[in-house]
């Protein structure tokens, strides 16, 4: 089984933290980091520029499905940023400790 994070981006702290905490209580994620972050974008033909919170889920890849549904359900957006990246060379006991705890419950 692989590592991975998954991220997205949502338009408030109050929704990401709504979000990051149901990923981790469905032991979608085993933790999920929020960040403020500045983004710019083309949505409806024009460029657009907006203060955004990205949402780093750690999890494993047979849970990625899940996550992905889970922020669908979750997400204010038309079209939520969902992407997943391999997690390469982590430290052992983390990686356990991901695993125990991204089961999806």
């Amino acid at each position: 089984m692989k590592l991975i994070a998954v991220v997205t981006t949502v338009g408030s702290r109050t929704e990401a933290q709504a979000m990051a905490r149901a990923l981790v209580e469905r032991k979608l994620a085993a933790c999920a980091q929020i960040d403020a972050i500045k983004s710019f974008y083309t949505w409806d033909g024009a460029i657009q520029n907006a203060t955004e919170f990205r949402i780093t889920c750690k999890t494993t890849d047979a849970q990625y499905a899940a996550v992905e549904a889970a922020i669908r359900e979750l997400h204010s957006y038309d079209l939520p940023a969902i992407h997943s990246i391999s997690l390469t060379d982590v430290y052992a006991p983390y990686a356990q400790w991901i695993l125990d705890n991204s089961s999806g419950g």
